[in-house]
């Protein structure tokens, strides 16, 4: 996703970057507008892909800003906190303090998200976040039979991401346990629009 600067973010080029990211994590927090806020979420995602970054990020409280989003109302806000997230969780550090901050609980809820971007991301980031410490709560029962009713989606990504979850990440007998729920239960996650 390809945004334009403004022309305060134009005239932050020109400091270092930290000073640069420092500036954009106060121009997200003194911005009363929802599309400037979308805009520096964008681009605080996008930095968050370069490793060259994470220090700083951990250093501006970047990790808990990403965090703080997955619980917004605003779709677009989640989407690319959950990008941010996903581009971050790579780190050991990084995906130590997504762990110990609950944030698998955060990512996991994102699975009902509506936005199919934002549930690609959540399984991305779930299969980043696996350790022997948080596999029991990524493969939990609930999360699996997300998955098995996402394995069948109209949409091939979504279908296609789930199918690796659930092959990669889950053994066979808690897949089957999560088939035989799935026929007595109704799942109440909806799938995401296409």
């Amino acid at each position: 996703m390809k945004f334009t600067m403004s022309e305060k973010q134009k005239d932050l080029l020109g400091l270092d970057r930290l000073e640069y990211l420092q500036a954009l994590v106060t121009e997200f927090q003194v911005s009363e507008s929802s599309e400037a806020k979308e805009q520096v979420l964008a681009n605080l995602a996008n930095f968050a892909y370069d490793p060259k970054n994470y220090g700083y990020l951990r250093q501006l409280k970047v990790l808990d800003l990403f965090l703080d989003m997955l619980t917004e109302d605003n779709e677009t806000l989640v989407e690319f906190a959950l990008g941010g997230l996903c581009n971050l969780c790579l780190d050991k550090i990084n995906k130590d303090y997504i762990v110990e901050a609950d944030g698998v609980s955060a990512v996991v809820n994102c699975l009902s998200s509506s936005n199919e971007e934002t549930v690609l991301s959540a399984i991305t980031t779930l299969m980043y976040l696996t350790t022997p410490q948080s596999r029991q709560q990524i493969t939990a029962l609930p999360v699996i039979e997300c998955m098995l009713r996402f394995s069948v989606s109209t949409s091939k990504r979504l279908q296609n991401l789930a199918t690796i979850f659930l092959e990669d990440y889950c053994t066979a007998p808690q897949v089957e346990e999560a088939r035989n729920l799935t026929e007595h239960t109704a799942l109440g996650i909806p799938l995401p629009k296409d």
